[in-house]
């Protein structure tokens, strides 16, 4: 008899991200709720400034230092920021797609209820992550390592890591789909309850024991 075919688990869609006939641009003329297309900042220093609804369309940051500032609903599309650094990074209800970070440090990262669409997160440290009620389609992790990860009532579907450590994972109320778990090293989980839709490894099955079974109201007593 023919064992059955394991089902296949869709992997994020992200497209390599090309940007050309950028102008090198002063992020001291950035404004909140402006709009700004094709553009590179070198080494910018936007550190506790009110950038509220800011738009970066096609732009590359190439050095950032965002601690404190504010980005509540800004829009990051088709843009790349690499050695960002903000022990404080404010950017609840923004919208990213077809975006990209790497090589940065953030520390308490405020994202909940946030619209993600293809963002790739790569060798970059992230403290406290706070992605709750956000919208996340497209995701990929890699060679990152996050101290807590709160995914607390998001939706999110085709998510992956590849090479991450996450001390402390939460899922709780959330709606997963296609969420590859299998390039992650967890520590400590909670929200076992809301794990349907995601993707683990045998070993990591086994690690994960103790959490379902306490879950599901199982004595383990050798």
């Amino acid at each position: 008899m023919a064992s059955p075919r394991r089902p296949q688990v869709a992997a994020p869609r992200i497209k390599e991200l090309r940007l050309t006939g950028l102008d090198n641009a002063d992020p001291q003329d950035i404004e909140s709720n402006e709009q700004i297309e094709s553009c590179r900042f070198n080494e910018a220093e936007i550190s506790e400034r009110d950038l509220s609804g800011a738009g970066f369309i096609e732009c590359e940051f190439l050095g950032l230092e965002a601690h404190e500032t504010e980005l509540r609903r800004a829009q990051f599309v088709e843009t790349r920021i690499e050695r960002a650094n903000a022990p404080s990074f404010k950017a609840a209800r923004s919208i990213w797609r077809n975006a990209t970070i790497s090589d940065s440090r953030f520390g308490a990262v405020e994202m909940y209820e946030a619209t993600v669409q293809a963002l790739k997160i790569s060798d970059s440290k992230l403290s406290f992550v706070n992605l709750r009620g956000a919208s996340l389609r497209d995701v990929l992790f890699e060679n990152c390592v996050i101290d807590e990860l709160d995914l607390g009532q998001a939706r999110a579907e085709r998510i992956a890591f590849k090479d991450c450590t996450v001390h402390s994972l939460t899922f709780d109320h959330a709606v997963l789909s296609n969420v590859d778990l299998r390039g992650l090293d967890i520590e400590r989980i909670s929200g076992v309850e809301s794990m349907s839709g995601t993707v683990i490894s045998s070993l990591q099955a086994a690690d994960l024991s103790g959490a379902f079974a306490r879950h599901l109201g199982i004595t383990v007593n050798d």
